[in-house]
């Protein structure tokens, strides 16, 4: 089993989870399979019944799973929010998700706030345990915060040693708000061939993807990787037997381009 991280809410997660975007039943079971816990998702990923029919055909007990979902952004309204998880819970078959993210803030549409609203209400009601958000920046957090009193309990963006994300990192720290990491791995092939990170990887005797996931957890942030490879999920599974000092981790933030690999901008990007 994983590591655990606690929440501000009370709450806890695995310190590692599942990315499940085009990801199909036989892969997620997989996973499941590996030892993963927390499985990813989203209503546009289209596969939400995937992710319940693999958590239902595993034998594992529901409780054991922290299932996240998000908010689309045509749902951003609180009685959008509300159909829209209702939608969800149909799809993957649940009673309710154990973490339900804003995906995108789309500012020009300018109703994050009111998404916000909604997902709170749905908290209150037991429809989902904790809440959160995906790829807003510390404005965004800030704004909600404001004119809610409610802090996000995670903020999910794009985060890997080429895009490290200093700057959100810490103003997320700073307010007790755990960074969770997609695309963990960046663009897995340039990572494998970096010198610096095959260097570390054989120090340890681990593999160069290992050595990145492991940095994530160093950083205190929470990856959550993705393969349809039964071997590379367990590889990404297995990062709890060796740990990174300093330096190491260090030199793999050193990496960092400042720039998006995916290219989606919290400022610009709209997904409805």
């Amino acid at each position: 089993m994983s590591e655990r991280r606690y929440l501000s809410d009370g709450s806890s997660i695995p310190a590692i989870g599942f990315g499940t975007n085009q990801m199909d039943t036989d892969a997620i079971a997989s996973a499941i399979d590996v030892g993963f816990r927390m499985l990813d998702t989203a209503w546009v990923y289209g596969n939400e019944s995937a992710v319940g029919d693999a958590i239902r055909g595993s034998g594992v007990p529901r409780d054991e799973f922290t299932v996240i979902t998000k908010l689309p952004g045509r749902a951003h309204g609180v009685d959008e929010a509300r159909a829209s998880l209702t939608e969800s819970l149909a799809s993957l078959g649940l009673d309710h998700v154990d973490l339900y993210l804003i995906h995108w803030p789309m500012p020009r549409v300018d109703r994050y706030v009111d998404a916000w609203k909604g997902l709170i209400a749905l908290r209150e009601e037991g429809l989902v345990r904790s809440i959160g958000v995906s790829n807003f920046n510390p404005d965004h957090v800030l704004r909600l915060i404001e004119e809610t009193g409610v802090a996000p309990v995670v903020d999910q963006v794009e985060l890997h040693p080429h895009f490290i994300q200093a700057e959100q990192r810490a103003f997320a720290a700073g307010r007790g708000i755990p960074t969770m990491s997609w695309s963990p791995l960046g663009r897995r092939a340039d990572l494998m061939a970096d010198a610096t990170i095959a260097t570390i990887a054989e120090r340890h005797g681990v593999s160069p993807a290992q050595v990145v996931v492991r940095w994530h957890i160093e950083l205190g942030s929470v990856p959550i990787p993705r393969s349809t490879s039964a071997a590379r999920q367990a590889e990404n599974f297995d990062v709890f037997g060796f740990s990174l000092d300093a330096d190491e981790v260090a030199a793999i933030s050193r990496l960092d381009s400042g720039v998006r690999l995916w290219g989606g901008d919290p400022e610009t990007k709209e997904e409805f």
